[in-house]
């Protein structure tokens, strides 16, 4: 894999009170907030870390009302890869095992995710980004 870049994107943790958990990581920890979104009527996400996330990794904090839909993906990591077809193609014939094929993260998406397992079941997604976070935004 040395001629393959990667690095660490975001570890995923559920939160009970989102904007409790942002004011903890930028107030008291001196983190930015990379990212807000509202993903559907039950659920909003919020990336937080140093700088932003083209320059490094976040913590990608997610509140719902479905905990039993994220908890299967709480404490992931996810991975930034330059080729994630070529990766997998890589990994499959190391026999890793996929628990979710190479597909856009969104319909017509160029942005492309894919979730494998390590050895001792811990959920790992591999992501391949080509739309620029941008700089962080200053608060919730």
């Amino acid at each position: 894999m040395n001629d393959i870049k990667l690095r660490i994107r975001h570890t995923m943790l559920p939160v009970r009170d989102l904007d409790r958990t942002i004011d903890f990581y930028t107030r008291l920890l001196g983190m930015n907030v990379m990212r807000l979104r509202q993903q559907d009527n039950n659920t909003r996400v919020g990336y937080v870390g140093y700088g932003s996330e083209d320059e490094g990794p976040a913590l990608e904090l997610i509140e719902t009302s479905r905990l039993e839909a994220v908890l299967p993906w709480a404490g992931h990591v996810a991975i930034m890869v330059p080729d994630l077809y070529g990766l997998c193609e890589r990994l499959k014939a190391q026999g890793v095992t996929f628990t979710h094929e190479p597909h856009p993260v969104l319909p017509g998406s160029p942005d492309l995710m894919a979730h494998i397992v390590d050895p001792d079941g811990y959920a790992i997604e591999l992501n391949e980004r080509h739309t620029p976070f941008g700089p962080p935004s200053m608060g919730p």
